[in-house]
């Protein structure tokens, strides 16, 4: 039971990695495209990484390393590329 939740959670996850990529097709604005893909990719990363916790359950502390890191790494970048992204003169 355990596996087909592992398996169920990687599958997931790629599917999230593979829907993220279609919007880069669009005829939408840049940040658009960027704001989708990473959205999909930290879903999708994330639940590939809760995938591996329910298969390799020993290695919790660097899993959970991984998810935390993943979730503060992308919202600071998705932060950052608003800001950066701003039509202002000066950023200060």
């Amino acid at each position: 039971m355990i596996d087909l939740l592992s398996y169920g959670c990687i599958g997931v996850g790629i599917f999230f990695w593979f829907w993220g990529t279609f919007p880069l097709l669009g005829e939408r604005s840049v940040l658009f495209k960027l704001h989708a893909l990473s959205v999909s990719d930290t879903l999708g990363s994330m639940s590939i990484t809760i995938g591996l916790l329910l298969q390799i359950p020993r290695e919790w502390p660097l899993i959970m390393l991984a998810l935390i890191s993943l979730a503060i790494w992308n919202t600071i970048l998705g932060y950052v590329l608003a800001y950066c992204s701003t039509a202002q003169e000066s950023h200060d």
